[in-house]
């Protein structure tokens, strides 16, 4: 059945309680026109199924040490996301507007992290294909009602009927607003996407005579009446801070330069591995490692906390089998967040593991922590200059075994923008402890014997190098196997053709 019936047809559907009543709600306002003083139909018995932000509830569970708890009349299912209960509301036949308010409230609260935001009183509005959903915010200590939290995209979705009579409206997508953003404290930007939402409503008996007062079709909008505190802005993966006078900065651009990891990368495109590394998303080499651009987020001049994302990917790809390569490793998505000087960094991480085959995706997990990252600031630019970073267990798990936590990884620049007008560092960060350029640093700029291109989406860098990291070994986990041992086992498998196998199988002892 079309998404967009007459007025009359769905003043009918809605009454009857069909399949067909739920297009009401993807029906422009202006297709009814022609239907004045038409009476509001009750809507009860509703339900909407939403998860807020999956990245954000896995935040606030994992690196942040919190709890998520629901309660009032909210349950959660079983993937994570929120159940919202006891709908009640109407659908205004003359205008296609549906208003209906649930019970249940959602509280995120991380003592470590200093944040505790409640959602309560949930209301979804739509009118047409566009809606609102609103929520009481409770934040530090202050309630703002009726925030306009999100807005809904209809124009995709289309319905369908549940037990009951239900009209049923899955994956609508949602958007938080600016509002949104600042009674959540600002952990996201306006405009960032949120969770689709599962609505279902139940159309009751339609009024004899229509109401004295038309329904309410469009939210109303109630502007926070104070700012919660205590939370940044930007993607949420590491400590959030207290909010200093005057809130904090937005960034507007940025880098960040970080090579992962050194020998790991040398071993990659070494004999060994005969991989490569490929860059996504506008990533690009650096003489030390990788540059992530784009940066969003804010900083924090009272407490002198950043947080920051970034755009591009970076792909390790080695021992190549038949056309497939059973190491396949991805870094995105990449964020750091620091409070004084200490912080993390984190990424979605994809790991195929060698010897099964099997990938695991890990979203938003924390990858590295991070010390001697005290921000400082010149102008409108905030610079984080070769902050140390370690593994943390979520990283080596991450990294298939290849190296245990507390291993260290290579050190972290970020530069950052706060303004349009401010201008970044434009060359790349220097070689320090633990990373080094020249010839040995397959997959970089810096080294002669890179073997491929540099930059740009989807470009490689690396290849199939015949070259050793400067420091004697492969990519160690700590066992200091040397190099000259590695290469004479690798010939000794050659010989007997059996080298690929063996490599895989007993991948731990020679990266």
């Amino acid at each position: 059945m079309t998404a967009r019936l007459s007025s009359r047809a769905l003043a009918l559907a809605i009454a009857t309680a069909t399949a067909g009543a739920a297009t009401a709600l993807l029906v422009p306002a202006f297709a009814a026109a022609d239907s004045p003083s038409s009476p509001a139909v009750p809507l009860t018995g509703g339900t909407f199924d939403w998860g807020v932000k999956q990245s954000w509830r896995s935040y606030v569970t994992g690196p942040a040490g919190g709890a998520i708890t629901t309660a009032d009349g909210a349950t959660a299912n079983s993937d994570g996301t929120f159940h919202f209960t006891n709908g009640e509301g109407s659908y205004d036949t003359s205008t296609h507007g549906v208003s209906v308010a649930f019970d249940g409230s959602v509280q995120f609260k991380s003592t470590a992290h200093g944040f505790d935001i409640k959602l309560a009183d949930l209301k979804v509005v739509t009118v047409g294909t566009t809606g609102t959903i609103t929520a009481d915010v409770t934040a530090a200590g202050s309630t703002s009602d009726d925030v306009e939290f999100a807005t809904l995209d209809l124009s995709n979705v289309r319905p369908g009927s549940g037990a009951g009579g239900a009209m049923t409206f899955n994956g609508i997508p949602a958007v938080l607003t600016a509002d949104g953003s600042t009674a959540f404290g600002g952990f996201y930007q306006a405009g960032t996407a949120l969770d689709a939402g599962d609505l279902s409503v139940t159309p009751g008996a339609a009024p004899t005579t229509p109401p004295t007062t038309p329904p309410t079709t469009t939210p109303t909008t109630n502007p926070p009446t104070g700012e919660p505190t205590g939370e940044p802005t930007g993607e949420p993966t590491a400590t959030p801070t207290a909010t200093a006078p005057g809130g904090p900065a937005t960034v507007v651009d940025g880098n960040l330069d970080w090579g992962v990891k050194q020998s790991f990368r040398s071993y990659v495109t070494g004999p060994i591995a005969d991989g490569k590394v490929e860059l996504t998303d506008g990533a690009t080499g650096t003489a030390s490692g990788y540059r992530f651009p784009k940066g969003a987020g804010a900083y924090d001049a009272g407490t002198t906390t950043l947080n920051a994302s970034f755009s591009g990917g970076v792909r390790f790809l080695g021992h190549l089998q038949q056309g497939t390569y059973a190491l396949d490793l991805k870094f995105g998505n990449v964020k750091v967040a620091t409070k004084g000087a200490t912080g993390t960094l984190t990424a979605d991480v994809s790991s195929k593991d060698m010897t099964s085959g099997k990938v695991t995706d890990y979203k938003g997990i924390a990858v590295a922590t991070l010390s001697g990252v005290e921000p400082t600031a010149d102008g409108d630019v905030v610079t984080v200059s070769g902050a140390s970073a370690v593994l943390t267990e979520d990283g080596a798990k991450a990294f298939s075994g290849f190296y245990k936590a507390g291993d260290a990884l290579d050190p972290v620049t970020v530069a950052v923008s706060l303004d349009d007008s401010a201008t970044l560092p434009t060359g790349s960060p220097s070689p320090s402890a633990g990373s080094s350029a020249g010839s040995s640093d397959g997959g970089t700029t810096g080294g002669s014997t890179s073997g491929g291109t540099t930059g740009g989406s989807g470009s490689t860098v690396g290849g199939t190098g015949n070259d050793f990291s400067t420091d004697g070994e492969l990519a160690s986990t700590g066992s200091g196997t040397p190099s000259a041992a590695l290469l004479a086992a690798a010939g000794a498998l050659l010989v007997t053709g059996a080298a690929a196998t063996v490599t895989v199988a007993r991948r731990r002892n020679t990266v």
